[in-house]
């Protein structure tokens, strides 16, 4: 073999060689590139899936405010019309309170009332002796239907008549525009046993708070319908 044939072959191998490496690197290239779009894509799909978390996160924080508020105009808007009603019952019993005040002025009427709750209070109480308190300006007419309303009572109860005694302390007089903010009592009676461990609270105002209480789902349903029943 002569110097050109090794010079041929060196550079036949030099070329082999050289195409070989660049293959190589070509490949190496290729696989780098699909490397980084894999990792570049990775890392896009995790920023965007922590965007949507972000978003999810955010638009449900949104949604339970926006039911917070809502439920806070609700009930404000609820407390707002219970207010309401109550208004408008209140100042319906203070309407029949005012009507009261016109039971006593007539005094055949009145008269005969109290008569009716003395005996009923006497009922109540089943005592041989009792302690009745009214009014200052009632007194007269009390003392007028006693004896009527002991006979009753124990014709009723099939027992002897019962002692009666007028307290000296009264119950307070009928409201006035001198005594708006005072105690006041628009009529009837208040009985006790005489220890005054039992007592039958038997004045018009007491019972305007019984029935009215009793009554008040009714009148609420008549008022403003099921929905405030």
């Amino acid at each position: 073999m002569n110097d050109g044939d090794v010079s041929r072959q060196i550079q036949q191998m030099v070329r082999f060689i050289r195409q070989e490496a660049e293959e190589k690197a070509n490949e190496i290239s290729v696989s780098a590139e699909e490397e980084f779009n894999i990792e570049k894509l990775q890392l896009v799909e995790a920023e965007k899936k922590k965007i949507r978390q972000e978003y999810e996160k955010k638009e449900k924080q949104v949604e339970v405010r926006k039911k917070i508020e809502y439920s806070m105009q609700l009930n404000a808007s609820r407390i707002k019309v219970l207010q309401a009603q109550d208004d408008v019952v209140n100042e319906m019993k203070e309407s029949a309170a005012k009507e009261l005040l016109n039971v006593s002025r007539d005094h055949h009427v009145y008269r005969t009332l109290l008569k009716d709750v003395i005996v009923q209070s006497l009922v109540r109480l089943k005592e041989s002796a009792v302690l009745l308190r009214c009014r200052k300006d009632d007194v007269p007419l009390v003392e007028s239907v006693l004896d009527s309303a002991k006979e009753e009572y124990a014709s009723k109860m099939n027992v002897h008549p019962p002692e009666i005694f007028i307290d000296n302390v009264h119950l307070p007089p009928a409201p006035s525009h001198h005594n708006a903010h005072g105690p006041f009592c628009s009529g009837g009676v208040v009985i006790a046993s005489r220890d005054g461990k039992i007592v039958c609270e038997n004045t018009l105002d007491a019972r305007l708070d019984v029935a009215f209480n009793k009554k008040l789902p009714e009148i609420r349903r008549w008022l403003f319908g099921q929905v405030a029943a």
